[in-house]
């Protein structure tokens, strides 16, 4: 008996999805609850498992966009394990053995080696070969879903429209340029700075925080808190506990605007932006307000290991009520953070440099941090965005005021 493998429902709102890449090839014998394949949404990485026993036919190869519901490949569990598994181990392309690296590269695309034609030694498969395969794929898989019904004509196809840019302007292209489809996630990305750039009144105001008293006290705390704990102690925490009282004093940056309507919220639910290689996300901590300093460190690092590994769901990068964006880990000075719509606030941190300060009357290098709060200024006014920003500072500088205890 067949069992399709079909693309999973991501979301309310998702009609299609992309293959990222399948874990297992085509005719290799499957388990149920091993992972087949990774589907790319334009909010995060889901993995399919296998619900059933057999071998594995791929139908639709890496790359290709998908509707949810769609059948991807079947499980045979008729056909024989042994067989398919000898198959997968003596995968050949043109007669030549498969390298570890090219098997791992083509299963994840989903391309049977022996289709492709080797140009290494011996006829070996290349990872070259591999990559020059899957470009050449999705480039029909292109042109095959623009071109018409009617395409068949003699008059020649007409050219591949030029990319759009700011303004309405078109880029006609050059021969040296490489072409590659933005991934969903990356689309959505656009999508939203966009629109928070066009529907929200963005304003930023600038503060610097003295970081001495938090490194200070990490330096002396960070051993026992990870011997109690199990977890380091980082900045994140300190900062995230800031922001919670700067919330509670000035509750109209956690609110937000909803057509006409002001929605208020007395919880406080904090994305924290991460950078991955597929983009940036900005998964949930959820009700920081009522966590203390190892919660708040152990919810981030999950979060963050989710993000990295692909497996963050849609849950954990719904809601937020305020935004944290760390800039400071890539080294950023200072910087102008986007809303993460439909929040109101958004706090940026930055790198810490030495810096001479004037302290009661004398010169001192201190370790220093600008801090950026952009916001939406029509629900926020300067004053409050102000009150807001300095209340995140003396917490930051006083930390005694964030309830911190090993």
């Amino acid at each position: 008996m067949k069992h399709d493998v079909k693309a999973p429902a991501v979301g309310e709102s998702i009609t299609e999805v992309r293959i990222a890449g399948w874990k297992k090839r085509s005719g290799e014998a499957v388990k149920p609850g091993e992972v087949l394949i990774e589907i790319e949404s334009d909010k995060a990485t889901v993995e399919v498992a296998a619900d059933s026993p057999g071998v594995l036919t791929i139908q639709r190869p890496a790359g290709e966009m998908v509707k949810i519901g769609e059948v991807l490949g079947f499980i045979d569990d008729a056909a024989s394990a042994t067989v398919a598994g000898a198959a997968s181990a003596a995968a050949k392309g043109n007669g030549a053995p498969v390298s570890p690296a090219v098997r791992k590269m083509t299963s994840e695309q989903g391309i049977d080696p022996a289709s492709i034609r080797g140009t290494g030694k011996g006829g070996r498969v290349t990872k070259g070969d591999v990559i020059d395969r899957a470009e050449s794929g999705a480039k029909s898989a292109a042109q095959a879903t623009t071109a018409p019904a009617s395409s068949v004509s003699s008059a020649p196809s007409p050219a591949a429209p030029p990319l759009s840019r700011a303004g309405g302007a078109t880029y006609a292209g050059d021969p040296r340029d490489k072409r590659v489809p933005m991934t969903l996630l990356r689309q959505r990305i656009a999508e939203r700075l966009v629109q928070a750039q066009r529907t929200a009144a963005i304003l930023t105001t600038f503060n610097e925080c003295d970081m001495g008293a938090v490194m200070e006290l990490r330096a002396k705390h960070k051993e026992t808190f990870k011997a109690k704990h199990g977890v380091g102690l980082g900045f994140m925490s300190f900062f995230t506990r800031a922001v919670v009282e700067a919330l509670k004093a000035v509750p109209t940056v956690n609110a937000m605007i909803d057509g006409k309507d002001a929605i208020y919220r007395d919880y406080f639910d904090i994305g924290v932006a991460v950078g991955t290689e597929r983009g940036l996300v900005v998964p949930v901590l959820r009700d920081a307000g009522a966590m203390g300093f190892p919660e708040i460190e152990k919810g981030i690092l999950a979060l963050a290991e989710k993000a990295k590994t692909g497996k963050l769901s849609m849950q954990d990068l719904s809601g937020g009520t305020f935004t944290i964006s760390n800039g400071g880990t890539y080294g950023s000075l200072l910087s102008t953070p986007i809303l993460n719509p439909p929040q109101s606030g958004i706090l940026g941190m930055h790198k810490i440099q030495d810096r001479p300060m004037a302290v009661n009357g004398a010169v001192l290098v201190r370790p220093m941090m600008y801090l950026a709060l952009s916001y939406d200024h029509r629900m926020i006014d300067g004053k409050e965005a102000v009150t807001f920003l300095v209340k995140v500072k003396e917490g930051i500088e006083d930390p005694a005021k964030l309830g911190f205890t090993v």
